[in-house]
């Protein structure tokens, strides 16, 4: 009787350890697959947020400069000093040698962009199309990129003692890709001999941004237009019948009376076209719609930035909240971009911070030793992803200022980052290589090649 007390209360005390354990694993199991789910969700929302994996372009770059460039004490370096500094020995960092060639870069390495070292068109010759803009011509499914034509001597103005290369003209550049550029000459070309008209050479054009109405069938050119003294500061208009030109010039105005220098144009959804520009001495931005013809400003503006003293404005939209990235006052001198957001055009606009992400921190302080020009979508990526571009300027030899063109994101005000960098929702990142999304056999989604 005592064994058999004995052996059952081993036996019960076995089947206890057992169901205790047992009941220790299925907790366990229990806390895991709860730990999954919630894991599993948070990965859902992270992957609706900001896409696993990132996309190449949305990938985080650093910037290392190596020491010692030949300078005396290479810890101290002041990089915009250097920058502006034509015999610098840090010159490479900003104006790398090498070029970007679409006529010989081998297979595995076409359309990569290199922000900063000489872009050749398709005949081999470095474009010349600096604080431009690009436009999409639905008709011939092809993209046009405005600038001003600088391949001339720099010089300082007697007036101003600003560096300048005298007025050849507006350039007109078409891509089927965004990345080879064919040379389509210049399209609105400076005045020679007449000193009394606004393309006079020895005076300013900058800027130049070319949109198309629907309605007319005309392709309309605006540029800041100026004096020597940079007092003139008004908005010249042109017109063409095709992308290509020529554009005839019409006039110069100062959109209900304001002055205006930097500028750009934007056109909306719905048709309705707007001209954003710097004025009452580049202390506010000031925002007017156009005429149905686009050819002048209808009598209503909108005034933004009040003393911010901004410049270099670029204009996008994104699902239905309008961006704009701007530059300081400063010069030559690169300076921090900000990225300013409105759910109306016409604002209010609030200032949401610097977009640059990556490099280093004197590269994010000076938007990569650029500045803003133009926003355009990224073809073949995903939603919320554009085309940053941006001129870095030569004071040295404006002929030979670069492109910086990055990619930008933009993320919806109520998206939230998990577990990643909390960077600003409008992101532009520093790359010294890139392209755009291309499939698995490094084809691009949409790259037609000019010669087919």
């Amino acid at each position: 009787m005592a064994r058999w007390l004995s052996a059952g209360g081993r036996c019960s005390w076995r089947r206890l350890v057992v169901c205790s354990l047992t009941c220790l694993l299925l907790l366990q199991l229990y806390s895991f697959s709860n730990r999954v789910s919630v894991e599993v969700e948070k990965m859902k929302l992270l992957s609706a947020l900001h896409p696993f994996p990132l996309q190449e372009h949305e990938q985080v770059e650093g910037l290392i400069l190596l020491p010692p460039f030949g300078l005396k004490y290479p810890h101290k370096i002041n990089l915009n000093e250097e920058f502006l500094n034509a015999s610098s020995t840090a010159r490479t960092i900003f104006f790398p040698i090498g070029a970007v060639d679409p006529r010989g870069d081998a297979k595995n390495d076409k359309h990569y962009y290199r922000p900063g070292k000489t872009w050749l068109d398709t005949d081999g010759n470095p474009i010349h199309a600096h604080g431009g803009g690009v436009l999409f011509d639905e008709k011939s499914m092809t993209y046009y990129w405005y600038g001003e034509y600088k391949n001339g001597p720099t010089y300082h103005a007697q007036e101003t003692g600003t560096a300048r290369v005298d007025v050849i003209g507006v350039s007109c550049y078409s891509s089927k890709n965004l990345w080879a550029w064919k040379y389509e000459g210049i399209v609105l070309a400076a005045e020679e001999k007449n000193e009394t008209h606004d393309l006079y050479k020895m005076k300013v054009l900058e800027r130049p941004k070319v949109i198309h109405n629907e309605r007319t069938g005309k392709y309309v050119m605006f540029m800041h237009i100026d004096d020597a003294t940079y007092n003139k500061a008004s908005v010249g208009i042109a017109t063409s019948d095709s992308p290509t030109g020529p554009f005839e010039y019409l006039h110069s105005m100062r959109p209900n009376k304001f002055d205006s220098r930097d500028m750009t144009v934007f056109r909306d959804d719905n048709g309705t076209a707007y001209l954003i520009y710097s004025s009452v001495r580049n202390k506010e931005i000031h925002i007017s719609p156009l005429s149905q013809d686009y050819t002048d400003v209808l009598n209503e503006t909108a005034r933004a930035l009040v003393g911010h003293h901004r410049e270099a404005p670029a204009v996008f939209k994104y699902r239905n909240v309008y961006y704009m990235v701007t530059s300081g006052c400063s010069g030559w001198a690169p300076n921090e971009a900000l990225v300013h957001e409105a759910e109306s055009i016409f604002g209010p606009w609030e200032t949401i911070g610097n977009p640059c992400v990556g490099a280093n921190k004197d590269f994010r302080a000076a938007t990569f030793f650029a500045q803003s020009t133009f926003v355009i979508p990224m073809p073949g990526a995903g939603p919320g992803s554009f085309i940053f571009m941006a001129d870095r300027w030569n004071p040295n030899d404006l002929r030979d200022s670069r492109y910086v063109w990055l990619p930008l994101t933009v993320r919806q005000r109520n998206e939230r980052y998990v577990g990643l960098p909390l960077w600003s929702r409008v992101s532009i990142f520093w790359h010294k290589k890139w392209r755009i999304p291309v499939r698995e056999n490094g084809e691009s989604n949409y790259v037609i090649d000019l010669q087919a």
